[in-house]
């Protein structure tokens, strides 16, 4: 048995590729930016061509890390940015337009207008999703009407959709595979979660013809192989996962109740509900979770559009610091954030608050305020955008007679920083558990190729690998955690006010 894993990790900001050994340690590493593309504001934007140059170039290079050749690879795994949508010429491969990213929000009109029309609930029912611009259903609407003779292509059956998984997984086999996982066709607004098929009724709602849709597949599924000449050999694909869904399998999060934070570009945090759909009445989504098999399964999720990109913005927007690893040591200059709080709404605001239209916000400031104390408070903002999301989960566990979630379970690039970990335990009164393995969104989409391989025999032996590298434990007094919530919350009604 082959004992070494590819994952494929295609994230907002950069390509990574991650050899991992079938016991889950990592054994070789690559990753290559790439641009980020701003055509006005709230709009963003990729080039398709470069995504998939610079995650085929990082995979190649993780391979020869490694000191190995694609013989050994038993599997690969692709995890990736969600809703992020790509629309291509079937014949040519060419993309008809650039990739346009989860945190556009050029089709907030588009939104609005289907829910004024009373399709709300229709979606809610069906897809468990809020009509928001985040989703890929009216991006990919956009397109078509948008470029010249789109949807004439797209009626013919010329064009292809995909989701970012998708566009690699037709370049990784020449064209030979248009499929997508449920995970990843769970965060289109077109598909009916409850029988896993993209639904009729929601393609007329969006105008969206039938043709231009990819085939869905469980997360755990042998969707092809890839061309040789690419890696050196032809390896299955035999696990894909949007990138929240494979944080959610990596973190060994099999089981109703148990719940992650990954804390990326933006932060998402998942708790797994079984095979039982739940919706939020705290303004969560319910979503599909990643799927070993046919059986639907599902989680509630909350999703913080600016996280770790406040840090970014620190860096390359304020010029508060030279490089993001510098932000801890700023932010722990000072003892705490002087009464400045920091709202990063700078593409609206996600769950629980769902304001499209919210701007960022500093507030607080006083003469004595320094860049330390808004860097202090830039970090701070993660957690109390996390907060928000945690009370809003445990609020719709106890109503559907499951006990609050009991501890958090951490992973992504902003999870490293000690100072925000501290600081979101305090918050939440419960451990954060950070494990050995953070790069666990990656993780799982190895572990879905394994067990697609014959490399695992069980989730029971996934969950057997999980370890603790750190827990974090509370030390702030509930009442005084209270007062920061409701200071942060006080903030946010500033952003949001018209």
């Amino acid at each position: 048995m082959k004992s070494h894993l590819l994952a494929l990790d295609q994230g907002t900001s950069s390509s990574r590729s991650i050899v991992f050994h079938r016991d889950g340690h990592i054994v070789a590493m690559a990753q290559r930016e790439f641009r980020q593309i701003f055509p006005q504001p709230g709009w963003v934007e990729h080039d398709p061509l470069e995504i998939w140059q610079t995650q085929l170039a990082t995979a190649q290079e993780a391979i020869a890390k490694a000191g190995l050749s694609a013989g050994d690879i038993a599997s690969i795994g692709i995890t990736n940015q969600r809703e992020t949508t790509v629309v291509w010429n079937r014949a040519t491969g060419a993309p008809l337009h650039n990739a346009i990213v989860w945190q556009d929000r050029r089709t907030a009109d588009a939104c609005a207008a289907l829910r004024e029309a009373g399709h709300g609930d229709l979606f809610r029912r069906k897809t468990g999703l809020v009509l928001d611009p985040y989703f890929s259903g009216t991006k990919l609407a956009w397109i078509l009407d948008h470029v010249d003779g789109a949807r004439a292509a797209a009626a013919r059956g010329e064009l292809a959709f995909g989701t970012v998984d998708s566009w690699l997984m037709w370049q990784l086999t020449g064209g030979a595979v248009h499929a997508t996982d449920v995970s990843n066709a769970a965060r289109t607004l077109m598909l009916d979660v409850h029988t896993n098929r993209w639904d009729d009724e929601l393609l007329a709602a969006l105008r969206v013809p039938r043709e231009v849709l990819p085939r869905v597949c469980p997360s755990s599924h042998v969707y092809g192989t890839t061309k040789a000449a690419l890696l050196g050999a032809a390896l299955p694909i035999g696990g894909v996962a949007g990138d929240q869904q494979s944080a959610l399998f990596g973190q060994a999060c099999f089981k109703a109740g148990l719940a992650k934070n990954t804390y990326g570009t933006g932060c998402f945090m998942l708790m797994h509900t079984g095979t039982a759909f739940q919706t939020s009445a705290n303004g969560l989504i319910t979503t599909s979770a990643a799927q070993p098999s046919t059986t639907p399964e599902f989680a509630l999720e909350g999703s913080v559009f600016i996280g770790g990109a406040v840090v970014q913005w620190l860096r390359d927007g304020l010029h508060a610091i030279k490089a993001s690893g510098e932000v801890q040591q700023l932010a722990q200059s000072v003892p705490d954030a002087g009464g400045v709080m920091f709202v990063p709404a700078f593409t609206g605001l996600g769950a629980p608050y769902w304001q499209p239209e919210a701007r960022g916000a500093i507030v607080g400031l006083s003469r004595g305020s320094t860049v330390a104390h808004i860097a202090r408070a830039a970090l701070e903002s993660i957690a109390f955008q996390s907060a928000a999301l945690l009370a809003a989960m445990s609020r719709d566990a106890v109503a559907a007679g499951a006990a609050p979630v009991a501890e958090l379970r951490v992973d992504g690039g902003a999870c490293v920083n000690d100072l925000l970990m501290q600081f979101q335990a305090d918050l939440l009164g419960i451990p954060v558990v950070r494990p050995k393995v953070i790069e666990t969104t990656a993780l799982g989409a190895a572990y879905l190729a394994g067990l697609s391989a014959g490399v695992y025999r069980s989730l029971d032996e996934l969950a057997a690998q999980w370890q603790v590298e750190r827990r974090f434990l509370p030390t702030l007094p509930r009442e005084q955690a209270a007062e920061r919530m409701a200071a942060w919350e006080r903030a946010v009604r500033q952003a949001t006010a018209a």
